[in-house]
């Protein structure tokens, strides 16, 4: 018998949201560390805000979505103010209930502006930054790793021989500089503004350019990046 797509509402609904994120979910973890920190924090949350008037939202919430946001790589609050109403996950994360609203664009505006928060909070980021995190490691067969180019702030032109063999560019602050029929690798030229950066090049069918390589470490199950670094570009760079 084919069921009905009907939907129908219901009178009362007593689900809790700590049923609905799996047991073994990578956040379950990383809740209870970011709770651990909060709560030696507490003192000096106190600190920051006046004993009377009309109360703010939580710091702790703060943080909590804060953390969301990149974890998730999303991409400004009022797109995580969007998530938080109907994400039961990330509502169980920061703290929410089911049917409470979420902390709303305009709760979160009449706080400080995220630069102001910054400097509000700067001091207990630091310190909840040093909670221990080996609870949370994943198991070793869950992660990935991948990379992507990140371009050098140096120009072409800064690429110059070791030596002082070739031509310098033009006069001027950015002077012409011809490099056709010229051979240049990174044994034997190197960035007169930024001598870390290599020229490289993803494929046989790019340009080649003065460049880094970031790298990121992520947990397959879930989405998250777990450690994220950058060396110089080599092709034994990624593994």
């Amino acid at each position: 018998m084919r069921g009905s797509d009907e939907r129908t509402g219901s009178l009362f609904s007593f689900v809790d949201l700590d049923e609905r994120v799996p047991a073994k979910h990578l956040l379950r973890k990383v809740r209870q560390i970011v709770n651990d920190a909060l709560a030696t924090l507490d003192a000096d949350f106190s600190k920051l805000y006046a004993a009377e008037g009309r109360p703010s939202i939580a710091p702790e919430r703060l943080l909590r979505a804060s953390l969301l946001q990149a974890f998730y790589s999303i991409r400004s609050e009022r797109q995580l103010m969007e998530q938080l109403d109907y994400n039961l996950l990330f509502r169980w994360f920061v703290g929410l209930g089911r049917r409470r609203s979420g902390l709303g664009a305009n709760g979160v505006h009449k706080e400080p502006r995220p630069s102001a928060r910054r400097r509000r909070l700067g001091g207990v980021h630091g310190r909840g930054a040093r909670t221990p995190r080996g609870e949370a490691a994943p198991v070793e067969r869950s992660l990935s790793v991948d990379g992507t180019l990140v371009e050098a702030r140096a120009s072409l032109k800064s690429f110059r021989a070791k030596d002082g063999s070739d031509d310098p560019p033009g006069p001027g602050r950015n002077g012409e500089r011809k490099f056709h029929g010229e051979t240049r690798a990174n044994d034997t030229h190197a960035s007169t503004t930024d001598p870390d950066a290599k020229l490289y090049r993803k494929s046989s069918n790019t340009a080649a350019k003065l460049c880094y390589i970031g790298h990121a470490l992520a947990e397959n199950r879930h989405g998250l990046i777990v450690q994220a670094d950058s060396t110089k570009s080599s092709s034994r760079a990624e593994r």
